[in-house]
């Protein structure tokens, strides 16, 4: 079933999905147990992240949104913060420009 306009879908970190893995290999607990106990919406999301483990390891549940490469430094975000701030300082000038 495809996502509806505006739904919102609940992301679960990484180390949450492995515990919830390592629950059901480790300790032998059910999905339905797992389920409850780690306060998941999904009945099902355990089975689907299972299924991904099997099928890639744990590698499946690294986050890969963005760049990988890029790596913003204090120094490129400042720079950025101080561009802004120029521009907002220009468009006040133009105004206070126009009103005089």
């Amino acid at each position: 079933m495809p996502a509806k306009k505006g739904q919102k879908f609940k992301h679960y970190p990484e180390s949450l999905k492995l515990e919830a893995l390592r629950l059901h290999v480790d300790e032998g607990w059910s999905y339905s147990k797992i389920t409850e106990h780690l306060d998941l919406h999904d009945k099902n999301r355990v089975k689907v992240w299972m299924s991904k483990y099997r099928e890639k390891g744990a590698t499946a549940f690294e986050d890969r949104r963005g760049d990988p490469h890029r790596v913003e430094t204090e120094q490129e975000r400042a720079l950025r913060r101080l561009y802004l701030e120029v521009d907002v300082l220009k468009k006040w000038l133009q105004l206070l420009n126009r009103e005089g």
